[in-house]
């Protein structure tokens, strides 16, 4: 249930409703919006009858949640959430783009592409230290030591450091050296690695899996959140489908629904949704025309010798150009970028 309060309750008021609750032995999850407090209430509420909570000091309404996903909906916080790492804020009136390779393959390779990604006005570089592969003799990346250099990366160029977690036991090791973590879309119903997550003091960009549906997409993000991190970035990356002439079905209808559904911040990602270069700035466009908080965009310095992903990955001058053309759309929608 969610325990709305009245716009002039008081920190007393607040805070006897939820020793109140506690006592019964539900989970308490608090939003305090602008204008008023929110409290999400988890567990069993049969405990507790909401005309008993509706007739407390503070208290303006009780309301059921119908939605599986409690925390991750609108009615827990009608207010957008906005993650902010530095200055920078995801899920504000600036657009933010993700870039840079699939996969950190070399030092002189890195560099030049954050180097490019911070000249073209891009705030955070995405690399792959740990790299999940469909084929076992792919190249699975450079772990600890791509982490290293991507550290040394934001160092030279004070670009954020997003990369993907792959299991529990690497959680440690990526927090240490990335500002947000990735969940893939192959691990985005890895419950035990969402538990985990949920404890970690960093934003987690979870993607939607290759076959799942919205709610399922939310219900993954309510994992993290149910744990106490409300830092969950959500995005599109293309669902499987018959289609064959792209990688994957780019869903972007599913912004708008996000935008209904839930108050978190949600990016996408074209390189992976078709999996093809000239596709990649079309698809940006209307992921920016339909509402999307951001981005995430493969840029590589020769894609032709790219270890992985290079028929998707963008040069460093096609991404300048991208850039400028979703500036253009992002001030159509009233935003910056």
């Amino acid at each position: 249930m969610i325990i709305v309060m009245s716009e002039g309750a008081t920190e007393q008021q607040i805070e006897a409703i939820k020793q109140r609750l506690t006592k019964e032995g539900l989970q308490l999850h608090l939003s305090q919006g602008v204008e008023k407090t929110i409290i999400g209430v988890i567990g069993d509420k049969s405990r507790i009858s909401a005309s008993t909570l509706e007739a407390q000091p503070g208290v303006e309404k009780v309301m059921p949640v119908l939605q599986p996903y409690k925390l991750a909906g609108r009615s827990f916080r009608h207010e957008n959430t906005v993650i902010r790492i530095g200055d920078v804020e995801i899920g504000g009136d600036e657009l933010q783009v993700f870039a840079g390779p699939c996969a950190v393959e070399s030092w002189d390779q890195l560099l030049e592409s954050a180097q490019a990604v911070k000249a073209a006005g891009a705030k955070i570089l995405r690399g792959g230290a740990f790299k999940p592969r469909t084929s076992p003799y792919a190249f699975q990346g450079l772990e600890e030591q791509g982490l290293k250099l991507l550290a040394q990366a934001r160092e030279e160029t004070g670009l954020l450091i997003c990369t993907e977690v792959m299991d529990t036991r690497s959680i440690e090791v990526i927090a240490e050296y990335s500002d947000i973590l990735q969940v893939g879309t192959r691990n985005m119903q890895n419950f035990h690695l969402l538990r985990e997550l949920s404890r970690v003091n960093r934003p987690i960009l979870l993607k939607r899996g290759l076959s799942a549906t919205i709610e399922e997409w939310l219900m993954a993000a309510e994992y993290i959140m149910a744990g106490g991190n409300y830092n969950v970035i959500l995005c599109e990356r293309g669902i499987r489908t018959f289609e064959t002439q792209t990688r994957n079905t780019l869903d972007l209808s599913a912004i708008p629904i996000i935008k209904s559904l839930s108050h978190l911040p949600i990016i996408v990602d074209p390189s992976h949704g078709t999996g093809k270069r000239h596709l990649v700035r079309p698809m940006s466009m209307a992921s920016v025309a339909a509402g999307a908080d951001g981005i995430m965009v493969e840029v590589h310095p020769n894609p032709a010798e790219a270890l992985c992903d290079g028929p998707q990955s963008l040069r460093p001058e096609e991404f300048v150009s991208l850039m400028d053309d979703l500036r253009r759309v992002a001030g159509v929608m009233g935003r910056t970028a």
